[in-house]
């Protein structure tokens, strides 16, 4: 529905232009303005509402983002064709604003951007610097209008990031008032934060914020994109006072937007609650922000959101069981297994991969009766095979050797089989995650992957093997190697626990 205000005089061509398309009065509720001396100003419902007053035409400012941040003329003089215009526009019919806004080059234009932006169509041209008219609102709007199309049009080349940040330093300096200065620096704050420019964005949205007769929408807006920056700044070790300062302005980000009934925005601000509840050790309130955005999206046609948010979920379940609660591992296995209805090989690979990885160590771990687990073993493997086919040693050494440990951990846990020995299968992933991770890049992991190496080796059947006095040798070097990896008492006693089971087997 579009809501429109007019001024009484105006009610009747008001009338008169939505009667020339057919039905279009019932999807406009029109109300004629009342002047009142003691009336209060209410804040902007959002999107979607239209005022025809005696200067035009104009529209609420978008911080809703129901289209790209093009910013029109305003006022536009009160034609038919502009309400019309204006009208087709927020019901997202394209071929009815084109036609209305034919008349008009300018609008025409405006019209043109705003459609190639929301379809991802290559741009005709990028509006040009404005030249003139210092100190007007087209002058702010033509400086802010070229800074959008560099930063989300689909360009020949990418765009020159000087020019892009001088664009919106212009728009920003032309901005005719503090809400439009605050609209502009919105998006510049997200390509700065885009960018890694962590530090800058803050700058500008304290600016910003910083700003008098603001509008709640506009304060709320920033502090969503402040709330991103102060994400990508949260690193290991959490700093207290930044989670809960990141905590604290998530909860008013999620409560604007539950009650301006934005629930894609509402469940994305969830998935970032419960990323920074994570980050927190607050394994069950990360679990109910999860829980609450899968609700919200299943509600909502945006399917590679919800696959995101069950893929999330998994990730936190698959930690929380890995941190001895088994019990997780079947929630992790539901959520993952939604997840791939989306992000399959041929659409995320990457994405595909990661969560086959984990699959891999859920099904050699998800408790199960004993006569399941050979099944559950071979589709074990398979996940991990689909694993390493995208993080190979040359392409993601790191991730490589995580898998290799992790499929060599599995393997030690598989049913033992009369035509393989699980445990010399083992080493042979050990050996090359231990290729990767060598004493001087990853002297911790190094050592984990030696005690997982050693642990297997016992129970490796050296009656078929016709040199074991090698894997012996190999096994004594490895444990005289631990103790020099990392200062840690418990893996020295352990490594010094292996040397004397190895010097009392080399005695007999």
């Amino acid at each position: 529905m579009i809501f429109l205000t007019t001024a009484p005089e105006h009610l009747a061509d008001v009338e008169a232009a939505l009667a020339r398309e057919v039905r279009l009065a019932e999807l406009v509720d029109v109300v004629v303005a009342v002047a009142s001396p003691m009336a209060e100003v209410a804040e902007p419902a959002g999107f979607g509402e239209l005022t025809v007053t005696v200067d035009g035409v104009t529209a609420d400012l978008d911080w809703a983002e129901s289209l790209p941040p093009v910013v029109l003329a305003r006022p536009l003089p009160f034609d038919e064709s502009n309400l019309l215009t204006l009208i087709y526009l927020r019901l997202g019919n394209w071929e009815k604003a084109y036609e209305h806004a034919a008349p008009k080059r300018a609008l025409s234009d405006d019209v043109d951007l705003l459609n190639r932006l929301q379809g991802g169509v290559p741009l005709a041209a990028v509006p040009g610097a404005p030249l003139n008219d210092v100190g007007s609102f087209d002058h702010y709007r033509r400086w802010h209008n070229r800074a959008v199309a560099l930063h989300y049009g689909q360009l020949p080349r990418p765009a020159n990031a000087s020019d892009l940040q001088a664009a919106y330093q212009q728009a920003i300096a032309a901005a005719p008032d503090a809400e439009w200065r605050a609209f502009s620096t919105k998006h510049y704050a997200t390509f700065l934060l885009d960018n890694g420019q962590l530090s800058v964005a803050r700058q500008q949205l304290a600016a910003a914020l910083a700003l008098e007769n603001l509008s709640k929408a506009a304060r709320y807006e920033l502090l969503s994109v402040e709330t991103g920056v102060l994400l990508q700044q949260l690193t290991v070790p959490y700093d207290a006072d930044l989670l809960t300062e990141t905590k604290d302005k998530l909860w008013q980000v999620l409560q604007y937007y539950e009650r301006q009934q934005r629930p894609l925005n509402a469940a994305l601000t969830l998935l970032d609650a419960a990323q920074v509840a994570n980050f927190s050790g607050s394994f069950a309130e990360a679990l109910g922000y999860l829980n609450r955005a899968v609700a919200a999206l299943s509600q909502e046609d945006a399917p590679e959101l919800l696959a995101n948010a069950q893929y999330r979920k998994g990730v936190l379940l698959f930690t929380w069981a890995q941190n001895g609660n088994p019990q997780f591992y079947r929630g992790a296995l539901d959520a993952y297994l939604q997840a791939l209805k989306v992000f399959t090989r041929n659409e995320a690979f990457p994405v595909f991969a990661e969560i086959q990885h984990h699959l891999g160590v859920i099904y050699s771990e998800i408790p199960d009766e004993a006569k399941k687990k050979s099944i559950w073993a071979a589709v074990s493997v398979s996940s991990f095979n689909q694993a390493l086919e995208y993080f190979t040693r040359e392409t993601h050494p790191y991730e490589y050797a995580t898998i290799c440990n992790h499929y060599a951990n599995a393997l030690t846990k598989y049913p033992l089989t009369l035509k393989t020995d699980k445990f010399a299968k083992a080493l042979g992933l050990y050996r090359e995650a231990l290729a990767v991770r060598t004493a001087a890049a990853y002297p911790y992991e190094r050592a984990l992957t030696l005690l997982n190496f050693l642990e297997a080796a016992w129970e490796v059947n050296l009656e078929h093997d016709p040199a074991p006095e090698n894997l012996l040798a190999e096994m004594t070097r490895y444990a005289e190697e631990m103790p020099d990896l990392v200062s840690d008492a418990a893996l020295a006693a352990t490594a010094r626990e292996h040397l004397g089971r190895l010097a009392a087997v080399q005695l007999e």
